[in-house]
């Protein structure tokens, strides 16, 4: 199964944080599944990181080159995301959010969030 990691979980993840549930370490622990991360997910790690560098030390380059080396694939926003963008509900604002919605749902990729309100749009969204 393909499955496209929201910023948190990916974060949590490559700290071991204990924030990553039991269900979400199952899925990103079995080879049979393959992970994806978003452009999307490493700009938004690279505002953070620009807005408050003391307090998020989350680099974006290094943050990208650990995920590619363990194994993830990059998924790159397209003008179909965007346009994917503009038909989704008002249920959530989070421009980065959003990208990650359309982008599941465009690619038929199971996203994985540990957002209640993400969980709320239809599609292969799964609350973990």
């Amino acid at each position: 199964m393909k499955l496209l990691l929201d910023t948190h979980l990916l974060l949590w993840a490559s700290e071991g944080s204990h924030r990553v549930s039991a269900v979400a370490k199952k899925l990103i622990l079995n080879p049979e599944n393959e992970l994806i991360f978003s452009s999307a997910s490493i700009w938004e790690i690279g505002i953070k990181h620009a807005k408050a560098a003391e307090r998020f030390d989350a680099e974006p380059g290094f943050v990208r080159e650990a995920l590619l080396e363990n194994g993830y694939s990059e998924l790159n926003i397209t003008g179909r995301h965007g346009v994917a963008v503009a038909h989704l509900p008002s249920i959530h604002k989070d421009p980065f959010d959003r990208i990650l919605i359309a982008q599941s749902m465009v690619e038929g990729i199971t996203l994985l969030t540990s957002d209640a309100v993400v969980a709320k749009y239809p599609g292969p969204i799964r609350k973990v």
